[in-house]
């Protein structure tokens, strides 16, 4: 499938902290074209036959019922839409990619993580890594679902110190195998996998990745975990107990496994995005629809203002939260393209362009899994009593939702991380963020612009500028200070969350900018340009108080006297769009929705 935009060169990640609004354009779900629509159909069919009649069957791993389900979707094609055609995959491009698993979100949790856990980090690896015979061998059988792969990473003393791992391969003797020992835990797919790819440490010191067949003699399996949530898929201990794991069954380079789990999670965290948003479609609209059918004080629930916040709210986030997934999809997938045409591999090309944007998977990956768990907390509180009840889809949402900010890196490592990829790039003179934050210093030392705002959504745009400067000026202060002694921010967790969050809002606002602009400019969408109106202004109505927070406590954190007093300021001058009449224009959003009777943005 080809880009639905003209050739445009991608922005380098980490860019859009740095890169000016007027010469950017994105990709919106407004622009798939009729075979992406197909596609969409196509997975929308499926889920509405094969697994919402069957939600407790799965949640009950009832007669192997995942094991079936991703039988099925390989008869469709499903597992293998990101894979070589050499293999036997469809080799569909990213932004189709983004909109199975957008769509994938809003099946069953637990099924979710089957097909996950299979497509992603279970056949990733060998796609990047493996051997041509590797591939040849296990590819092919992966994606027509003969077999079912799983991920064993996680040990019960190394869960975000991933490297700290205890499981040992030592080489035999005679060189012609490895003997692997250890144990992992919160093995996704752990009870029906046929192929593990699992790390393990070469000579107790060199983190390594090995392909070990189920049927390897020494391994075994403890029981199906009790989880909170995600009840319906396997999820168990594997043990390895001298399990004699051939030399060719090496994955990649010794004592270079960490490169392996790097680029599989940096996938991994953008398609968790993806299918959280996915999830928060179809739960907001299960709130809408009772919300209209739940009648108290002598009519519907979703006339009081108290319930039309929550919808409205719900969907200001989702379609925010969309805009940015589909913009970063897009990120991706002009950088895939742009490796191609220079002679990059298409292994090698789909993990150089999720690489190059991790800073933007990581931030991704805590916005969609939060977005998810206030909608399921909103969406199960609509329902009241019922949302507690088993008998509805809330509870289940509700409790399945919670995974999403634990795996593929905790939120809090995620945050972190966003941060230290964005400084280390600056160093290594990637990406110039100095000159801009010595523009912003010197912006404040000089008088606020008077220039006047003009145009349909100056406000915004300028906003976004102005949310740019703030980020440069805190993180370049925090930097500042670093370099002076006065903080480590190794230790100072809480700034760098800070500035996180602060970049998160802004990847998520410029994105929702550029959607509800390009829809005004092209009358490409499907609705009233009121209501997405109303979702733009309503966002940067409470990003720009929630930025100004985030600003404040980081310098707090850092700075006192006459620097506080010199910050303080700056914040002030770059938070001030204008105040709207937010409970207004969240009403229009979901009156609009209330009407429909479904989330249909």
């Amino acid at each position: 499938m080809s880009d639905t935009l003209a050739p445009v060169k991608a922005l380098s990640g980490g860019e859009f902290l740095i890169a000016d609004y007027a010469n950017q354009q994105t990709f919106t779900p407004e622009m798939f074209n009729e075979e992406q629509r197909m596609v969409r159909d196509m997975v929308e069919d499926f889920i509405e036959a094969e697994i919402l009649t069957r939600l407790d069957d799965i949640d009950k791993q009832k007669d192997n019922i995942a094991v079936k389900l991703l039988d099925q979707m390989a008869e469709l094609g499903l597992l293998g839409s990101h894979m070589p055609e050499e293999y036997g995959g469809m080799a569909m491009d990213t932004n189709t990619n983004t909109l199975i698993c957008d769509v994938m979100g809003g099946s069953s949790g637990s099924f979710t993580v089957s097909y996950a856990a299979h497509t992603g980090i279970g056949m990733l690896p060998i796609l990047y890594f493996g051997t041509e015979a590797q591939k040849e061998k296990y590819l092919p059988r992966l994606i027509s679902g003969e077999l079912k792969a799983a991920y064993c990473l996680t040990e019960p003393a190394s869960g975000s110190d991933a490297l700290g791992a205890k499981s040992r391969a030592d080489l035999s003797e005679d060189g012609s195998h490895y003997v692997l020992n250890g144990q992992k835990m919160w093995i996704s797919n752990g009870g029906f996998a046929d192929v593990f790819i699992v790390f393990a440490q070469i000579d107790g010191d060199k983190f390594t990745g090995f392909i070990v067949p189920r049927d390897s003699e020494g391994l075994t399996l403890g029981a199906e975990e009790d989880k909170l949530g995600i009840k319906g898929s396997s999820t168990r201990q594997v043990f390895f107990e001298n399990v004699k794991v051939p030399t060719d069954h090496l994955l990649g380079e010794i004592g270079r496994g960490h490169i392996i789990a790097f680029s599989v999670l940096n996938t991994g965290r953008f398609k968790l995005h993806a299918l959280s948003i996915g999830g928060c479609k179809r739960s907001l609209t299960s709130g809408i629809k009772y919300a209209n059918e739940r009648v108290q004080f002598k009519q519907p629930i979703s006339n009081f203002g108290a319930i039309k916040y929550k919808i409205g709210q719900a969907a200001i986030r989702i379609f925010a939260g969309e805009a940015a997934l589909y913009r970063v999809s897009d990120m991706i997938q002009k950088m895939n393209k742009q490796l191609m045409a220079n002679g990059t591999s298409f292994a090698d090309a789909k993990r150089e362009a999720a690489e190059e944007y991790a800073i933007e998977c990581a931030l991704l990956k805590f916005l969609g899994s939060e977005t998810l768990d206030y909608v399921v907390d909103e969406v199960l509180q609509i329902h009241g009593g019922m949302g507690y009840s088993e008998e509805g889809t809330a509870a289940r949402a509700y409790r399945d939702a919670r995974i999403n900010r634990i795996y593929e890196g905790t939120n809090e490592i995620n945050r972190l991380l966003s941060v230290d990829m964005l400084l280390k790039r600056a160093m290594k003179g990637k990406l110039d963020i100095v000159g801009p934050a010595w523009a912003v210093q010197k912006e404040l030392a000089g008088m606020p612009s008077m220039e006047p705002v003009s145009g349909e959504y100056g406000h915004e745009i300028k906003a976004v500028g102005e949310f740019k400067k703030l980020i440069l000026m805190v993180a370049g202060a925090a930097a500042k200070s670093q370099m002076e002694g006065q903080i480590d921010l190794k230790q100072e967790q809480e700034i760098l969350m800070n500035v996180s969050d602060m970049l998160a809002g802004l990847l998520e606002s410029e994105s929702l900018l550029m959607r509800v602009a390009q829809l005004r400019e092209t009358g490409t969408g499907a609705h009233p340009q009121d209501v997405y109106d109303a979702i733009l202004r309503t966002y940067f109505h409470d990003f720009n108080a929630t930025i100004g927070k985030l600003a404040t406590d980081a310098v707090a954190g850092f700075a006192e006297g006459d620097l506080l007093r010199t910050f303080s300021m700056g914040i002030k001058r770059f938070t001030k769009y204008p105040i709207q009449n937010s409970k207004k224009l969240r009403r229009v959003v979901a009156d609009y929705l209330i009407e429909k009777d479904a989330y249909v943005l």
